[in-house]
């Protein structure tokens, strides 16, 4: 069978390369012409856990209390706030914002109830037809509005800052209800499928749901990149007048979609560049040149066509998939002109199809698993929880394979029509440079073995320092918008990361509840709001609600903690109006029921339930806080309300992006451990299999192992926290490490024989398939250089650390690897000297 086939690939391929081309070209332009359907994705949906139970509640809490799709922009007048010019100003860009489409409402200064100005009694707010004013309310007086938006306990450092110079203009979106429709059944089939079997319908109702959703969240995603156009080209009419950030979800979102598609360019850009030039400088002739980078191209557009094609988001994580696969596919292919140019030296009368035949016979089985053990590590993050390095995994997998079969089929096809190249034998500094490393490893092997068993200490202990916690706004550089919005809300208006608490009753109150409906007499006015049964309830009632302004005012006190508002926020202001006094329960029943619409909506609907038995505290993280340690505060939180305030913990949920953020942030820690597991595990098996000797692949894994060690103790040393980006350092520095190790290994089973001298095959191997682990070393390590043009920090701890990490691989597998087959001697015995 195996005969058949290298016959047949012969004829095939080397014989008849045009069919092979034809084929090449064929598929190249069928998915050439669907690259342009791919799809860029930064949402919230992109950063939380798979099957995260938070995820679910948080999205229960927003059919209760409101969505939490919004932007804020801060409004810094060049005039003061309260002068009619800054209102003016601030009314007219109000107004324009309001008439976006998909617009609901938009909140400012203008727009919210003043109660102490002049002060307004509770007995006139529980009268029906009270009348609230607004700084938009003739004859206003503005010096006793600007006292209550400084004072007052729900406007002070949230719609205004502390200082009175800057305020917030919020831009709330309507709901989609398609887009809820469709995750929502989504998931409910989702969490079928996980529980029971799926009917045939329902298993195509799935996969059509599915489908429809990641189409209309594409679409989602563009529209809502055009709404963050619109709103910055009516800021810009403003910007003579006021100094305006803007920041929020859709603001980030937006940007991090620019930011990938910047990548995407400047990544395939700048690697291609820097790959002709290597290219050049290498080799030094055209067809070196063109047809490696004819190569990667076509691996690349091959790729992103296929994402085009099946509808595959690249997000922030995958992003770098471009370059890395220009890299990897160049990688596999340098590795094939080295090899060509050793038989050309070695054999200068044969054919060019016998020569292009025999670099492919002798490089088939090193290349199948050079790339099998890439894709092994590829697939490890697969069992993370992560989406975006879950796609991230699969995306490299199906993009290596790709490759890998471009290498046989182009690279053989296009060399094949070419003449024999006439190799010149010249000053070759690469090969005197892997010589030289041969001759000092064989001089001071022990040393070398000692050496590696330091760093691999040194890797240890940095890698006990790692960490998983980081800021967000630590993402991005100090002079995008991102960095800049999130440092003013922060410093002025109360913080950005939203973290919300919810309480609810506790179980006994409802069932006597229940049991006080069923006994209730029927011949009870049913109109008496007074006893009636929904005005019972449990938070809103003075000894419960001096309860939740305990819990309150300790939020406040937390360092990392910016703006609190919540019930009690509300009670500070009924106080403030009845001369520092607790309303009356019947007076707080008569607000909840008579109070205007805009005093509700701004002091109890956000934080109470509708039936009253259930109280929200929301609170914004201050994110450019030294000392936020998400998972740290969140402990300390529940532990005050579970064991200071002797709440039930069943009643008490932490919810918000910043407890989903916190999880994401968590799991990474196991998902490296579980990933670097299976790296290991399956790349041992892989070695078995490829060199089918225990012994000579133990030995084999130990540099792969130590360059991952150095990377992750680097990062713990320097302080380089774990996150989406620096989880999968790790693996693949494993999975393209490795290819120099199969290389090397695989040649010095083939000439081992030939010198039975351990020593002797460790200079020829050095001299010959060292030259090709130099250059592609060398490529990897710049090539992912180029990252550190990204505007997203991640990206850039992702280029540089995976650039130290193939220096390590590179010099382990030179010297470690060599100086352990020379001291414990795999192979068996060498042949003893005439």
């Amino acid at each position: 069978m195996t005969s058949l086939f290298v016959k047949l690939y012969k004829k095939v391929v080397i014989e008849k390369p045009y069919f092979s081309l034809m084929l090449v070209f064929s598929a190249f332009v069928f998915f050439l012409l669907h690259s342009t359907e791919l799809k860029l994705d930064a949402s919230s949906e992109s950063i939380v856990l798979e099957n995260d139970q938070d995820l679910k509640y948080y999205r229960s809490t927003l059919k209760t209390y409101g969505s939490d799709d919004f932007l804020i922009i801060t409004f810094s007048p060049k005039d003061d706030l309260f002068s009619p010019s800054s209102l003016t100003t601030l009314k007219s860009l109000r107004d324009e914002l309001s008439k976006l489409e998909r617009v609901e409402s938009v909140l400012t200064i203008l727009d919210v109830p003043l109660l102490n100005s002049p002060r307004v009694s509770i007995s006139e707010l529980t009268d029906g037809d009270a009348k609230v004013r607004t700084l938009e309310t003739p004859d206003v007086d503005l010096e006793l509005a600007r006292l209550e938006f400084l004072e007052s306990p729900i406007y002070r450092n949230n719609l205004v800052s502390l200082d009175g110079l800057t305020a917030a203009v919020v831009v709330n979106f309507k709901t989609d209800e398609r887009y809820q429709a469709l995750l929502q059944k989504r998931n409910q089939l989702r969490e079928k499928k996980k529980t029971a079997t799926l009917t045939a319908e329902e298993t195509t109702r799935l996969e059509e749901v599915s489908r429809e959703f990641i189409a209309y969240h594409a679409r989602i995603v563009e529209r809502e990149g055009l709404d963050i156009q619109r709103i910055r080209a009516i800021m810009g009419h403003y910007r003579e007048h006021a100094q305006l950030y803007l920041g929020g979800v859709q603001m980030i979102t937006s940007d991090m979609i620019s930011f990938i598609e910047h990548d995407i360019v400047v990544f395939g850009i700048g690697v291609t560049a820097f790959l002709i030039a290597v290219l050049c400088l290498f080799f030094r002739k055209l067809r070196w040149v063109l047809i490696p980078m004819s190569s990667c191209l076509i691996s690349v557009g091959m790729m992103m066509g296929f994402l085009g094609f099946t509808d595959w988001n690249v997000t922030v994580i995958s992003s770098n998939f471009t370059s890395l696969l220009l890299i990897i596919t160049m990688s596999l292919t340098i590795h094939l002109i080295v090899r060509y140019r050793i038989l050309c030296e070695q054999c200068p009368n044969d054919s060019q199809q016998s020569l292009v035949f025999d670099t492919m016979k002798t490089m088939v089985m090193p290349s199948f698993f050079t790339a099998m053990t890439t894709i092994v590590a590829f697939c490890s993050l697969v069992v993370s929880d992560i989406r975006p390095v879950i796609d991230f995994g699969w995306m490299m997998t199906i993009g290596i394979a790709l490759a890998f079969v471009l290498n046989f089929l182009y690279f053989p096809s296009v060399l094949s029509l070419l003449p024999v190249e006439k190799v010149v034998p010249q000053r070759d500094l690469t090969r005197r440079f892997t010589s030289w490393i041969a001759t000092w490893t064989l001089k001071h092997a022990t040393f070398v073995m000692i050496g590696g068993g330091i760093l691999a200490l040194i890797g240890i202990i940095g890698i006990t320092k790692l960490k998983v916690e980081n800021r967000f706004i630590d993402n991005f550089k100090s002079t995008t918008e991102i960095y800049r919005g999130m440092d003013l809300i922060d410093s002025q208006l109360g913080g950005t990361i939203p973290l919300d608490i919810i309480i609810d009753a506790d179980a006994d109150f409802y069932q006597g509840l229940k049991e006080s409906q069923t006994q209730r007499d029927p011949f009870d006015d049913p109109f008496d709001e007074s006893d009636s049964a929904e005005e019972v309830t449990y938070w809103f009632n003075g000894d419960r609600l001096g309860l939740v302004e305990k819990i309150h005012d300790h939020l406040e006190e937390l360092p990392e903690v910016g703006k609190v508002l919540s019930i009690a926020t509300g009670m500070k202001v009924f106080k403030q109006l009845n001369d520092q006094k607790i309303p009356e329960d019947y007076e707080l029943a008569l607000l909840r029921k008579w109070a205007p619409d805009s005093v509700k909506q701004a002091l109890i609907n956000p934080y109470l339930s509708p039936d009253g038995n259930q109280v929200r505290l929301t609170m914004r993280l201050i994110e450019s806080a030294p000392t936020l340690n998400r998972k740290l505060l969140i402990e300390e939180i529940r532990s005050y309300l579970t064991e200071d305030m002797g709440l039930l913990p069943e009643n008490v949920h932490l919810t918000g992006m910043a407890v989903l953020y916190n999880n994401l942030l968590q799991s990474l820690y196991t998902s490296q451990i579980q990933t670097l597991g299976v790296v290991f595990v399956s790349i041992l098996v892989m070695f078995v299999i490829a060199f089918r000797q225990v012994a000579i692949s133990l030995i084999a894994i130990v540099p792969n192992i130590l360059a991952a060690g150095v990377v992750l103790g680097l990062m713990g040393w320097v302080g380089i926290p774990l996150d989406m980006m620096t989880i999968t350092i790790a693996a693949i520095t494993i999975g393209i490490g490795v290819d120099d190790t199969i290389h090397y290994v695989h040649r010095f089973q083939v000439e081992f024989p030939t010198y039975q001298n351990y020593r002797e095959t460790v200079k020829a191997c050095h001299g010959s398939i060292g030259i090709a682990m130099y250059y592609t070393s060398l490529i990897i390590t710049v090539g992912f250089s180029i990252l550190a043009l990204s505007n997203f920090i991640p990206t850039i701890y992702f280029g540089l650390l995976t650039g130290v990490a193939m220096l390590t691989a590179l010099m382990s597998n030179l010297t470690l690897l060599a100086a352990m087959l020379v001291v414990f001697k795999p192979l068996g015995p060498e042949r003893k000297p005439a």
